[in-house]
């Protein structure tokens, strides 16, 4: 039996794919390589397959041959400016080609689904912790396009019995602790990284998008979860899944958070760079904080092991000097 990471040659995908590989899993993993690079997947441990999570003969053909009896599904476009201006192609990447793997998980006997949501289905809320209880209230086409696979897994767990866990993501930062991975797309808009490159000089200065946010200092307040804590949240709602648990939606964060110029003060202080901060416009569809309430992901035992903004940087920054040095090469 194996496990298919769709995205798996991406960020978050690539650090899902070692944990597997480290748990002792058979992975084989279905990237376009739009964003994700195929270095990224560590070969010898896994199946990297270049293809299409939209293509139903291929989903069949590799269900079919390599006996998949899981699907971690991380596969998406996911920046919201961009969702904002061609809403149409998140929709048709994001929630169309996730149907055609809905369908085909369950035409092929796939019991457990796990999927790749997003903290901002929630929209603008003024707790100061989201609980997976709230209603859902996207703001952007990505959020929507996310909570729209959310609904399809649950009527088709009513329906068919395919069992899911949805892991709703907070701002994903960091790096592999050993190096393995990284944020690598240069086009990535993640905060830290892109501080990150300021920092090393690969950019002339961080942009601030937004200085007049209902937030102690103005700016954006987000809650910076570990990548590789993400990546083991996957295996411990497969888990749950593969023991017969029952399908659920959970946050996946550290319930605290950090505001964009706290961020990048941090960053400052890291690498002892003082680079030049410019405010700048809000952006559309972003909110102003979000912050999760991670009970169920814990009650589950879940269990951080890199909840420090201060090491979550460090990664960040000494893979930024990892990829100059590859470029380089």
């Amino acid at each position: 039996m194996a496990v298919l990471v769709t995205g798996g040659a991406g960020y978050i995908g690539s650090h899902m794919v070692l944990e597997l590989v480290d748990a002792g899993e058979t992975v084989v993993v279905l990237d376009d390589l739009s964003t994700g690079f195929s270095w990224a997947v560590p070969q010898e441990n896994a199946i990297l397959v270049t293809g299409d999570v939209g293509d139903s003969k291929l989903l069949h053909q590799l269900i079919s041959r390599h006996k998949i009896d899981s699907i971690l599904h991380c596969a998406a476009k996911a920046i919201v400016p961009e969702s904002v201006a061609d809403p149409l192609a998140y929709y048709l990447n994001n929630t169309v080609k996730s149907r055609a793997l809905i369908e085909a998980a369950i035409a092929g006997g796939v019991p457990n689904f796990v999927f790749s949501s997003t903290a901002t289905v929630y929209g603008n809320v003024n707790d100061d912790v989201l609980s997976e209880d709230l209603p859902v209230a996207p703001i952007n086409p990505y959020g929507r396009t996310k909570v729209t696979t959310e609904w399809m897994l649950e009527d088709a767990h009513h329906a068919y019995g395919l069992r899911y866990g949805v892991l709703r993501y907070f701002n994903v930062a960091g790096a592999d602790p050993k190096g393995r991975a990284g944020q690598s797309s240069p086009q990535a808009t993640h905060i830290i990284k892109v501080a990150a490159q300021v920092a090393l000089g690969l950019r002339p200065h961080l942009d601030v998008f937004g200085t007049d946010y209902e937030t102690p200092d103005g700016t954006c307040i987000r809650d910076y979860v570990q990548v590789t804590d993400v990546a083991r949240a996957h295996l411990v709602v497969l888990e749950h899944l593969r023991k017969g648990g029952d399908s659920a939606i959970m946050n996946c964060g550290y319930g605290h958070g950090a505001s964009v110029l706290e961020v990048a003060e941090v960053v400052k202080k890291v690498s002892g760079v003082d680079f030049e901060i410019r405010p700048g416009q809000r952006r559309s569809g972003d909110p102003a904080r979000l912050v999760a309430k991670v009970d169920r992901l814990r009650a589950l035992g879940w269990t951080p092991r890199y909840d420090d903004l201060e090491k979550i940087v460090s990664q960040a920054l000494r893979w930024e000097r990892l990829l100059t040095e590859r470029k380089a090469a």
